[in-house]
């Protein structure tokens, strides 16, 4: 189960997880009870695509999660050393991709078409 008040944070591509970090243009943001319950969400759309404005959103929004597709090693390496955990090569819709965290089953490399 998520750790008490999880963070989440989403790349969003239209209703998917984005295929880049970089290229994205929304993120969801969700907030996690420690029993996995959404307490609070809301999808934000970013002025441009920037991984530089995504990592800034991240630390201040202080999401403890990010779920992604593909992320270049450098903002991956500072993510997590800013204690992050990254989830990336994430292929699918976000809702799917989100009750799989909550659930405790979303692992890197997941991919979900129906």
């Amino acid at each position: 189960m998520p750790l008490s008040s999880e963070k989440i944070l989403v790349v969003l591509h239209e209703d998917d997880v984005a295929p880049r970090f970089d290229l994205a243009m929304g993120v969801y943001v969700a907030l996690i009870s420690n029993d996995g319950r959404v307490l609070e969400d809301k999808t934000l759309v970013m002025p441009k695509a920037s991984a530089e404005d995504l990592c800034r959103l991240i630390l201040t929004e202080r999401i403890t999660t990010l779920i992604c597709g593909g992320i270049e090693q450098e903002y991956f390496d500072y993510l997590a050393w800013k204690q992050i955990r990254v989830i990336d090569s994430v292929i699918g819709n976000y809702e799917w991709a989100v009750q799989r965290l909550l659930g405790d089953r979303l692992r890197p490399g997941d991919i979900h078409r129906p």
